[in-house]
């Protein structure tokens, strides 16, 4: 089984919205067996919280629910999860902060690192923004979490 974590700022908007999408299309594809799927967020502000309402509406209308409770990402992330998937250059500035040793690094990347379109390297956060915003960044994360599925079929 394959554990992946998607991390954000807050875990209210990017990073619950992609395990919702990543956890999608593995259902679709049948191989919800083969994954474990959870989001977080290296700031502790929102812990506790559900998704962002705008970001629950903007997936519900695409059929993707968006369950997750943000939580902070915490050093024995590490430890639990094969691949560390953040969202921007922050985010990962933030999560390898807690690996000094850098004993993890092969673990952490940007999501983007998978998009479609290669000048594409961070996924913006919405939470300032308009309702467009999540829209847009729902459709980074269908493509990026759908090359991602692709790219670890191919490794396993």
């Amino acid at each position: 089984m394959t554990k992946i974590l998607f991390v954000c700022l807050g875990n209210i908007c990017r990073s619950p919205a992609a395990e919702a999408v990543f956890l999608k299309l593995v259902e679709a594809k049948g191989l919800s067996e083969h994954f474990e799927v959870d989001s977080a967020g290296t700031s502790a502000f929102h812990t506790g919280d559900n998704a962002d309402p705008r970001m629950i509406e903007e997936a519900r209308l695409r059929g993707i629910s968006v369950p997750s409770i943000s939580r902070q990402f915490v050093k024995k992330d590490f430890d639990i999860f094969d691949q560390i998937v953040v969202m921007d250059d922050s985010n990962f500035k933030n999560v390898t902060k807690l690996d000094p040793d850098k004993e993890h690094a092969h673990k952490v990347f940007k999501l983007t690192d998978y998009s479609s379109n290669s000048e594409l390297n961070f996924v913006p956060d919405p939470y300032f923004g308009g309702q467009d915003g999540f829209g847009l960044v729902l459709d980074i994360l269908e493509d990026c979490c759908q090359n991602l599925l692709t790219h670890l079929n191919k490794k396993n």
